[in-house]
């Protein structure tokens, strides 16, 4: 079995059966701070920051102004829309993106130390349930957007690969990640048939008028959500997603499959081979790094270019996102994840250092964030929701983001575990561990 060389806290080298009675009884014993491989921590606490400025809009707007600037309520700040194409060249999709990576990574991590103790699959399984229910009553309370039920589902499946060989894992996670981009392809067909000649065609009338009355469906539903935010009406708002939104975290899961698991195997397959450890090459990734970073943002920037030609037309802006993104995506997800693997070990100053412990704790920063924004811009709060501007909702990225790297290293120079990581993990193994240092 190849595993990356670094991650002694893993259990490498031990065979299960050697562990014995010593190591069962030491279960799920913390971490040291010393074998954490830092630069897994550093890209989790980067792609966390980046996922709040990826939804801020849509935390801030309504949800489609997340990929339509004509769903917003109010000003954008945004009159020629260049900062809509900043945010999708630079940001959305690949913070989610290296979030995944390390999703499949922190699986696969996980298994060899659940290896090294004897234990088998089934306690990865049981995490992701206990994972999913975190995900579900954090979409049904706090944020329509959530990635961690998605997470669990698709998690499941890519546990059954665990077991295949580092080099299989990767050519399975390349090979699937293609066929789901050229699959993501048909979502530009409404696009084609609204903005081009094909909708001239002969029998294409019908259709397109389907397609227009759908946009115009997506921006009554928005009304809707929206009605509930700005009044304040917070148990509607619940209410609502129980009764009629319940599925969107299923939905999501069959939508988002050929790219997730894809980049699970991926993830899983990269840390066995070292990428994150360091064992590679360092210029060889450096120079491809470079290399998928600007190609995969070239491309992408001539996709926001199509859809800023089409004035940010609904179904032009929406085939950018879906359709015509993906492989330039994972160009720069693996692009960024080389470079910041290469160059961040050197960087040990007072923001790297709070980087990282922003992302030992990632799952309470996740679920932290939703709470912070819910009490931003709902009604009953705040109430800033559809009052800001595209510029004053970065403004509140950057507070959110000082305030996740204000309170996470003073919490973990006393404490092991972020808050809601302690809880996961006494959950996991149906037992309560001790947390402060």
């Amino acid at each position: 079995m190849t595993t990356s060389e670094s991650a002694a806290q893993a259990g490498i080298g031990l065979d299960a059966d050697a562990a014995g009675e010593s190591a069962r009884a030491k279960v799920a014993a913390p971490v040291a701070t010393k074998d954490r491989i830092e630069t897994l921590d550093f890209i989790r606490g980067l792609a966390v920051m980046g996922i709040l400025a990826a939804n801020i809009v849509a935390f801030g707007q309504p949800f489609n102004a997340y990929t339509y600037p004509g769903a917003w309520i109010g000003p954008t700040g945004d009159p020629d829309g260049w900062l809509w194409i900043a945010q999708f060249v630079t940001v959305d999709g690949k913070m989610r993106g290296l979030f995944t990576l390390l999703f499949g990574a922190g699986m696969y991590l996980f298994m060899e130390r659940a290896w090294a103790r004897g234990d088998t699959a089934k306690l990865q399984a049981w995490r992701l349930m206990i994972l999913f229910a975190f995900g579900y009553a954090h979409f049904l309370f706090l944020w329509v957007g959530d990635i961690l039920a998605m997470y669990a589902l698709i998690g499941l499946l890519a546990l059954t690969c665990v077991g295949w060989k580092a080099k299989t894992q990767l050519v399975v996670g390349l090979a699937a990640y293609g066929f789901g981009a050229a699959v993501s392809l048909l979502f530009s067909f409404p696009y084609l048939v609204t903005n081009t000649k094909l909708g001239e065609a002969e029998g294409m009338g019908e259709l397109k008028s389907e397609f227009l009355k759908a946009t115009e469906q997506a921006l009554a539903d928005d009304k809707v959500i929206t009605a509930f935010k700005t009044s304040g009406d917070y148990l509607g708002l619940v209410q609502h997603r129980l009764s009629d939104e319940w599925y969107i975290p299923f939905a999501n899961s069959a939508m988002f499959f050929l790219e997730t698991f894809p980049l699970m195997l991926l993830g899983m397959a990269l840390y066995r081979l070292g990428f994150f450890s360091g064992a590679l090459n360092r210029g060889k990734m450096i120079a491809w790094g470079w290399i998928g970073l600007f190609v995969g943002a070239g491309v992408t920037l001539m996709i926001g270019l199509i859809a800023k030609g089409s004035g940010f037309d609904y179904w032009a802006s929406n085939s950018a996102f879906l359709a015509w993104s993906p492989l330039p995506r994972l160009a720069m997800v693996l692009g960024l994840a080389a470079l910041l693997v290469a160059y961040s070990p050197a960087w040990t100053g007072w923001f790297a250092t709070r980087v990282r412990a922003a992302g030992r704790a990632a799952f309470t920063n996740y679920l932290g964030t939703s709470v912070v924004m819910l009490f931003v811009m709902h009604g009953w709060a705040f109430g800033l929701f559809g009052e800001l501007t595209r510029p004053q909702l970065y403004l509140v990225t950057l507070l959110t983001c000082a305030l996740m790297l204000a309170w996470s290293k003073p919490w973990l120079d006393r404490y092991r575990y972020g808050p809601l990581e302690w809880l996961w993990r006494c959950l996991t193994y149906r037992r309560v561990f001790p947390n402060k240092r």
